[in-house]
């Protein structure tokens, strides 16, 4: 008789340590196996591409029930696009692609282009400045809240809201305890809210319109208003934060953006790879299920690691590499099947337009140290000090 054994680590995925640097202990996860438990959590991890990959395709198995690793958040969550399997999710999928599809957001690309060029002017005479406060948030803060309709005065505290929004899907951990509270208030804000409050023409308003058609029950409007105006914010500025950092430190491979801006694409997909904004979701098991040979009950909660998948060398060779020529473009981060990022083209086209402006004007960037921000669930830069620029 052959006994098998379970594939097992005591590693803690949302330790400090851990969240600064998570790629080491994402190997060492892939080489145990397709699915390993975390005994700190009581969670099975999901690491491999293919595995990561065939869950988010099968939502009847992997439920989004389970897309938080707690429970009060999972139950706060009920109703909403990120927490819903078809059919609900579909119905309200469908309210926001309408103005987040490719369709959708193509006329847009002019407008937002000619602003990453006054953006990315202004931070040139500058000389120095900060890429992620400066750049990072201020492009999709001037983008996304113009376009959703929110008004003047809750701006501000949009950038804590929407670190919050992702950080409180983690474990019950100090991280999820101070984000619930900064969910309250957003969500207390969210409640106040009525049609005319946003903007006439805006996607936050084209909201409410969905619920007066009877499209979807009215107490829908506010999750969407939360996806629109959280869950779509901090991934865009995640990207563009790591997109300047990876560039600027790998120079030989800003230099091929650089001579061919054709590239552009390419680079995101690849920056979105090698360093996910979102490093992974959750999800609860509806049967009992295997995976690479490790049989799961029905009931458990895995975690499927993005961030892992996308690093995979049995998908990608030499995965760790930075390299803008590889184009992977079924990368993870931005899901897959059913729950793929509903407004990845909005995301596409901030993203690349800041590249492209940055291409056209910068030749080197000279960067101070970095400081990493720490989210459960978000992977991304507290500040990047650009201390000055070469021009050409």
């Amino acid at each position: 008789m052959t006994l098998t054994r379970t594939p097992h680590s005591d590693v803690d995925l949302f330790s400090d340590e851990v969240l600064v640097d998570p790629y080491p202990v994402y190997r060492d996860l892939r080489e145990r196996g397709g699915a390993v438990h975390l005994s700190a959590l009581d969670v099975w991890a999901v690491p491999r591409y293919a595995d990561v990959r065939r869950a988010l395709g099968d939502p009847a198995t992997f439920s989004s029930s389970g897309i938080a690793l707690n429970e009060p958040v999972n139950q706060m969550l009920v109703g909403s696009v990120l927490a819903s399997d078809p059919p609900l999710h579909d119905a309200l999928r469908a309210v926001l692609s309408e103005q987040l599809g490719p369709r959708a957001v193509r006329p847009l690309q002019a407008g937002i282009a000619d602003r990453a060029d006054r953006l990315v002017e202004a931070m040139i005479e500058q000389g120095a400045f900060d890429a992620v406060t400066d750049l990072a948030v201020a492009f999709p803060f001037s983008v996304v809240f113009d376009l959703i309709g929110i008004p003047d005065e809750v701006r501000p505290k949009m950038l804590g809201w929407a670190d919050a929004t992702f950080t409180v899907f983690g474990p019950m951990n100090g991280r999820t305890a101070a984000g619930l509270g900064a969910i309250g208030e957003m969500f207390g804000w969210l409640g106040t809210l009525r049609a005319e409050d946003l903007a006439e023409g805006s996607m936050g308003r084209a909201v409410f319109t969905a619920a007066d058609q009877g499209r979807i029950a009215p107490e829908s409007c506010i999750p969407l208003l939360s996806a629109y105006t959280a869950a779509g914010l901090d991934t865009t500025i995640n990207a563009i934060a790591n997109a300047v950092h990876l560039l600027a430190t790998h120079p030989e491979q800003w230099d091929l953006v650089r001579a061919d801006p054709g590239l552009v694409p390419s680079t995101l997909n690849e920056v979105l790879r090698h360093d996910a904004p979102v490093q992974g979701f959750g999800r609860r098991v509806t049967t009992e299920v295997e995976i690479d040979g490790t049989t799961i009950a029905a009931g458990s909660q895995v975690l499927l690691l993005y961030g892992s998948g996308n690093r995979d060398e049995r998908h990608y060779a030499d995965p760790d590499r930075f390299d803008v020529t590889r184009n992977p473009v079924d990368h993870l981060s931005f899901g897959y099947g059913t729950h793929t990022c509903a407004g990845q083209a909005l995301a596409r086209i901030e993203a690349q337009s800041v590249i492209a402006a940055l291409a056209g004007r910068v030749r080197r960037f000279h960067l101070g140290e970095p400081v990493r921000h720490l989210n459960n669930v978000v992977r991304g830069l507290e500040r990047l000090p650009v201390e000055g620029l070469e021009l050409g």
